[in-house]
Parts: C-alpha cells; structure tokens; sequence
C-alpha cells in the first residue's frame, strides 16, 4: 500500500522500498475511508441534536425528529467502528511484514500515540470547555470554586481517540502473537522486508454464518458483565460493550489479507450483504418500537439476545455489501477524492472542537432537531476537511496525520 493509504490510524507504514514492486493501490479502500470519516462528523452531529447526551457539547431534541436521529445513530453504531478496526486489522500484516516487531511497535507508537497525545493535551482542553463552564457555574452556586486543573483530570478521557488507543493495543496483541509464532492463525511472510504472494481464498458463504452466529453470541454474553450503558472512566472508552465486534474485525481483517478475501467476493455477495442487513432491520425496528428501556442494554435479556443478533447480522452484512460496492463502483480517485483521503485521519482527530464550534455558535437557533443537524451537518463537513488541511500543512504534522 502507498504511503497515502498507510500513514492514518487504520493504515500505518512507509511506501515501499524501491528494490521491490510497489502493490496495486486499492482505491476503493480509500474512499470506503473517506465515506466511514464522514460518519464519524455526521454521527456525532446527531448525537449533538438527538436524544442520546453522549457529546461534547448537546442540545436535547425538543421534537419527534430526534428520534430519527436517534435511529440514524443506532445504524451508524452497529456496524461503522467495527468496519474501521477491520480496515486496520487489513493493513496490520504488510507493516510487520516489511519493519519486524520492534519498528512495527515503533512506527504504531508514533502514528497512533502522537495524535492521542496530541489531542488529550490540545485538543481536548478546547473540546470540553463549555462543560468546565457549566459545571464551574453550578459549583459557584453552592459557594465552591472549581479550578480548570481538577475538572481536566476528573474529566479525563481520550474522546473519540478512544479507537486510536484501542486501535494500538490492538497492534501491540498482534505484534506479540506474531512473535509468539501463531503462524497458522495470522500468516507470516517470512522474514521482514519480504512479502509473499499467496493465492486467493474464496469466502465461504457458511463461514460468513458461522461468523455472524458466533459474533452475535459472544456479543450476548459480553453484555452480561458489560452491558450498553456501561462507560470505562480514564479510558474514556464510550462504547466498551461493543468490543467482541472490535477485536473480531481486527482479527477478520488479518486474516482477509492473507486470504485476499476482498478481492474475491463476488457481486452476490454483496447484493446479498446488503438484503440481509435490511431484512434484519425490518424485522428488528418494530421490535425495538416497542420494547421495554433498557432491556436491550445486555444483563442476560432475551431482548438483548435479538439486539445482538441484529447487530451482529446488520454488520457483517453492512460490510460485505460496502465492500463490494465500492470495489464495482468506487474504485477510482480525482483530485478531490485524494485530497479527502489524505486528510481523512486528520479529520477523525481534530472533528470534536469544530462540532462543538459550530453547536455553540447556533445555540441561538430554535428549529426541529433535524433541521439542526442538516445545517451544522452541511457545514461541519467542509469546514473538518478544511481544518485538517490547515493542520497537516503544519511542519511535520503530515508525517503523522
């Protein structure tokens, strides 16, 4: 893979060396990336309006277009981050391939620690003014004062950078079992600096279910001990109970690398990914319509045996029919593609302060939660991707970002 494609979060690495063939650049990959970036802005731009507090700054839905929000962010949450660790866990292999152990775990280091770094010491300060206000105002009300230090620490976490850390220990786990010599499980190609060409394997279709059954499980029973409302402080990790689908993709993409899953599934498959996903949800949303709050947030639940089924359906069918559409349709870059696909990283790191930029500068704005969202959707996009050209025009900032 090139440089472009490798130097983000979910695709580290140089290009390669000049005394072996560069590999085909999957474009297609690239935009999936650029598609997946601008759910991240969006997603987080309804929770702002929706009726879930789980941001920055919100402003709670006063109407029933909440809800609908509500619904777009249910979607978004069952498949997208799992999507963007199966990307990682894709380009995880050639990286240790070409570095070894100890320059894959350095370059990880830098690619991934330095923008956590970066914004729970910058950015997040900026971020998260508007709650030290509010928070430091109703202190003052009880006569006690509330020191900007002791409100940072209190609230530490590291934002929607919680799939950077994630994301590294990831790769840490990885680097540790490939040196352990689970060969068999996530392919070795020898020594580094040299890659292996192997054959294709088709994806079985009974592979898929067997996966979706055992993810949606083991989803299940996760749910017992940490169920959807749970939130890990320090670690700022917002969605802990979704981690049986995080390291599963990871580990699904390892293994879809070696395998060259993506390159082989047919066109079916990914018609067939998509009816899944939306036969799953027709069934599913009446369901969900009409059943009791927070029977299915997990504790063993019937109800939360369907969620995770529906999930566990949802996405793998989200992603076999993306994957494919975007390889048939998508598999091509202008100007403007490459340019949002450089920045793309760039834009997962830096979004937070410019969503809640815009929220507070149309607080004054009374209209339905939809139309909020519409607006400050429309604005953050451009203005997120402008941003980080800014910020990685910055010296060295690209090297990283």
């Amino acid at each position: 893979m090139t440089d472009d494609l490798e130097r983000t979060a979910v695709m580290a690495g140089p290009e390669p060396s000049a005394d072996r063939p560069k590999r085909p650049r999957l474009l297609y990959i690239d935009n999936l990336r650029i598609a997946l970036t601008a759910l991240v802005v969006l997603h987080h731009t309804a929770v702002t309006y929706g009726n879930i507090p789980a941001w920055y700054y919100t402003e709670p839905a006063k109407d029933g277009s909440g809800l609908l929000l509500d619904v777009f962010v249910m979607f978004n949450q069952a498949f997208f981050m799992g999507f963007f660790f199966m990307i990682a866990g894709y380009f995880t292999p050639a990286s240790y391939d070409r570095k070894g152990a100890r320059p894959f775990f350095r370059d990880r280091l830098k690619r991934l620690g330095i923008p956590l770094l970066a914004f729970l010491l910058l950015i997040r300060p900026l971020t998260g003014f508007g709650g030290y206000a509010d928070l430091r105002d109703a202190f003052a009300e009880r006569g006690k004062a509330l020191p900007y230090w002791l409100y940072y620490v209190l609230s530490w976490d590291a934002g929607p950078l919680w799939f950077v850390e994630v994301l590294l220990v990831f790769a840490v786990l990885y680097a540790l079992v490939r040196r352990r010599g689970a060969r068999r499980l996530l392919g070795s190609a020898g020594e580094p600096g040299r890659e292996t060409v192997r054959a294709p394997r088709p994806l079985r279709p009974l592979a898929v279910v067997v996966f979706t059954v055992a993810l949606a499980l083991a989803t299940y029973l996760w749910r017992f001990v940490v169920p959807n409302d749970t939130y890990v402080p320090f670690l700022g990790l917002p969605t802990p109970s979704y981690m049986p689908q995080y390291a599963s993709f990871f580990v699904l993409g390892v293994l879809a690398y070696r395998r060259g899953w993506p390159q082989t599934l047919s066109r079916a498959a990914g018609r067939v990914g998509f009816a899944v996903a939306t036969a799953a949800t027709l069934a599913y949303l009446p369901f969900v319509a009409t059943v009791k709050t927070g029977a299915l947030d997990g504790h063993g639940t019937w109800q939360s045996l369907v969620s995770s089924a529906w999930e566990s359906t949802f996405a793998v069918g989200m992603v076999l029919g993306l994957t494919v559409f975007f390889r048939e349709r998508l598999n091509r870059q202008g100007t403007t593609a490459g340019f949002l696909s450089r920045h793309a990283f760039a834009v997962y790191v830096i979004h937070a302060p410019v969503l809640v930029g815009l929220g507070f500068a149309f607080r004054w704005l009374h209209a339905p939660a939809a139309a909020k969202f519409a607006l400050v959707a429309a604005l953050a996009l451009p203005l997120c991707w402008a941003v980080a050209y800014a910020v990685r025009s910055l010296p060295r900032a690209d090297r990283v970002l």
